[in-house]
């Protein structure tokens, strides 16, 4: 999976996205579950999130892990893969899913470490499989004729700079 490619979601795997996020928030006990790509972009979310700024949320976690990847190339490895941050009632695991997206974490007393982690392992697992079938139809999609993409670009060059000057007078 190239995780420098453009993400499109399409509605049958982002609800199975969804429905991972929802079920490691309850198999894990967790406060609040977030998935975000690496741009800092919140793509989905479960639990009480109430009170949470979670865009700053989502960028922050993605510069977080822009900052550790660097630390990780200064002592010679490809990536930390998982952060665990230990606050005085809430933690926060992170973890990186297929080299493609970020999935966050935050739980408090009423649940452990390795619980956490046990979880998040099989949910990455299943999020990789949904981000694999989410490029190869994205590939698909751009490799067929007539594909999306270029009718879309056909529509667009038949407005004018004049068209859209007329728009706002």
């Amino acid at each position: 999976m190239n995780a420098n490619t453009d993400l499109i979601l399409y509605e049958e795997e982002f609800q199975q996205i969804v429905a991972e996020v929802e079920r490691l928030c309850r198999d894990a006990n967790a406060k609040v579950v977030f998935l975000v790509d690496k741009n800092g972009q919140l793509i989905a979310s479960s639990g009480n999130a109430g009170g949470m700024d979670t865009t700053s949320l989502a960028s922050l976690t993605a510069g977080n892990i822009a900052a550790t990847g660097g630390l990780a190339k200064l002592l010679g490895e490809k990536e930390f893969s998982i952060l665990f941050h230990e606050g005085e009632k809430d933690n926060m695991h992170i973890s990186l899913v297929g080299d493609r997206v970020i999935l966050v974490v935050i739980f408090d007393s009423r649940t452990s470490l390795g619980l956490v982690r046990l979880r998040v392992k099989r949910t990455s697992e299943a999020l990789t499989r949904i981000f694999e079938t989410i490029v190869r139809k994205s590939e698909a999609e751009k490799s067929a004729p007539g594909a999306a993409g270029v009718e879309a670009a056909s529509a667009f060059a038949e407005i004018t700079e004049d068209d859209i000057d007329n728009l706002f007078r």
